[in-house]
């Protein structure tokens, strides 16, 4: 009975290694092509990205959309006041797809906020949020006014977008 008993634990346990390696090799491969696509990121400078960032406190927001070389600001976050779509220079424009290539999106998510004021109503609380080839890339929340290193030149252009309006 325990010759039976040893051997059937050896055979689940077998199966059961089995199934582990089987699951594991999918996912490899598809982080493998999730960082190749991302290598691969040149944006259609007039159709391919959609950047949105929001900034919003208890008394003040603030949300900016950009896409096909046009920008809308809308300071109400009800919805309230319609936002007029006005053109982005072809320099700004140029600009900013620069920027927009040097970021790693995948990574987007996982930046770490430089200060952390938003957390005692200090700075308002950012985030930017990326739509590009039909997925969406959200960073982590971070300070107004100090974003990560890593899409810094990016906030802070669209920002200064903001600011010539």
């Amino acid at each position: 009975m325990k010759a039976i008993t040893l051997l059937a634990s050896i055979f689940i346990m077998c199966i059961s290694c089995n199934c582990q390696k089987k699951a594991v090799e999918p996912s490899n491969i598809v982080a493998n092509q999730e960082a190749q696509a991302n290598e691969n990121l040149i944006p259609d400078t007039q159709n391919g990205m959609k950047i949105e960032y929001e900034a919003n406190t208890r008394g003040f927001y603030e949300k900016v959309t950009i896409q096909n070389q046009t920008i809308m600001v809308s300071k109400d976050r009800n919805g309230a006041d319609q936002p007029v779509a006005k053109k982005i220079s072809d320099a700004d424009w140029k600009a900013l797809t620069a920027f927009f290539t040097e970021v790693n999106l995948a990574e987007m998510p996982n930046l770490k906020a430089p200060t952390e004021k938003r957390f005692h109503d200090g700075a308002p609380i950012a985030e930017l949020k990326i739509t590009y080839k039909d997925k969406d890339y959200t960073s982590s929340n971070f300070d107004h006014g100090f974003p990560p290193a890593q899409i810094k030149k990016l906030v802070d252009k669209v920002v200064s977008l903001t600011e010539q309006e």
